[in-house]
């Protein structure tokens, strides 16, 4: 076989987008050279590696195999120009991380600060919920993986390297505002705005509760830290979410922190990937870098 790593590269980017039109603009080719590349490598194999369905395309059976053999050989290169380029002193390469919505708010602070300081690094962040970063986890998609909660179904390395402070929160002027002590039972009489059922935030909510013998049933279930914080501001409901998500709204006093007995919560940010995962010479410099930057953190 004469398989190109263009050929490999292109059907990786496809796989991963899931999409011909992203995949093209991050490998700065045409759409139609994107489709001509992973057609050659259909008829090179004899197999239909990709099914466009609508608007995205979902990779086959026989494309999956295609796919775990290009993430291997890609990474392997990868890891080989890393380490030669560190035995000159440099920190270069592609550096792939996964966050949930929550970390987005100072995840990019660090990132930053690290391009800035190895500008030959090329940063790509994906922000997502909880379940599709176990689902890349278990397909090995990314680099490292930044989350509040460790899951259990995956052998994972994780290191932490922040605080995940957890608040209760109300919009100003709710009832118990100003108020002090406030027992778990008076709270789980209000309504509840949650995130989806497995994130990392409502199952550290849901173990404290049980802990007392108490459960939140939820008033609305939300999708993001975004639209907790919209519905608590319109009034539907008290909720806890990440203190890193709040600094917009607690310096503006549209967001109160409510004194309630047990929190706030004490939970811990984590890098982590697989264990037995090599990590690349720029993942395993960021992974450095957090640990020991807490300073860029802010919030």
């Amino acid at each position: 076989m004469n398989i190109t790593l263009r050929q490999l590269k292109t059907f990786e980017a496809v796989a991963r987008h899931q999409n011909y039109t992203h995949a093209a603009k991050e490998l700065n080719l045409s759409q139609p050279a994107v489709s001509m590349q992973i057609r050659q490598l259909e008829d090179m194999l004899g197999i239909t590696a990709a099914e466009q369905i609508g608007k995205r395309i979902f990779i086959t059976g026989d494309g999956g195999k295609v796919l775990e053999a290009a993430r291997d050989i890609l990474l392997r290169l990868e890891l080989m120009q890393g380490e030669l380029e560190a035995g000159h002193g440099k920190v270069v390469g592609n550096l792939d991380i996964a966050v949930v919505t929550s970390a987005k708010h100072f995840l990019p602070r660090y990132l930053g600060a690290f391009v800035n300081a190895h500008p030959e690094v090329r940063p790509r962040l994906k922000v997502t919920n909880r379940a599709s970063i176990l689902e890349a986890i278990a397909q090995n998609r990314h680099d490292l993986y930044i989350l509040g909660q460790i899951p259990g179904s995956v052998k994972m390395k994780a290191i932490p390297f922040l605080d995940n402070i957890l608040e209760v929160i109300a919009p100003p002027g709710h009832a118990l505002c100003g108020q002090k002590d406030i027992a778990l039972e008076r709270l789980v009489q209000e309504r509840f705005l949650v995130r989806e059922p497995g994130s990392g935030t409502r199952i550290a909510v849901d173990k404290l509760f049980v802990k007392h013998g108490l459960e939140i049933t939820p008033f609305m279930e939300l999708g993001s830290s975004g639209a907790i914080k919209n519905g608590v501001m319109a009034n539907l409901g008290l909720a806890v979410l990440s203190r890193h998500s709040l600094e917009f709204e607690l310096k503006t006093n549209s967001i109160a922190v409510l004194d309630v007995q047990n929190f706030p919560l004490r939970r811990r940010w984590f890098a982590a990937y697989p264990a037995g995962k090599s990590l690349s010479v720029a993942a395993s410099s960021f992974l450095q870098f957090l640990t020991g930057n807490e300073s860029v953190q802010g919030g």
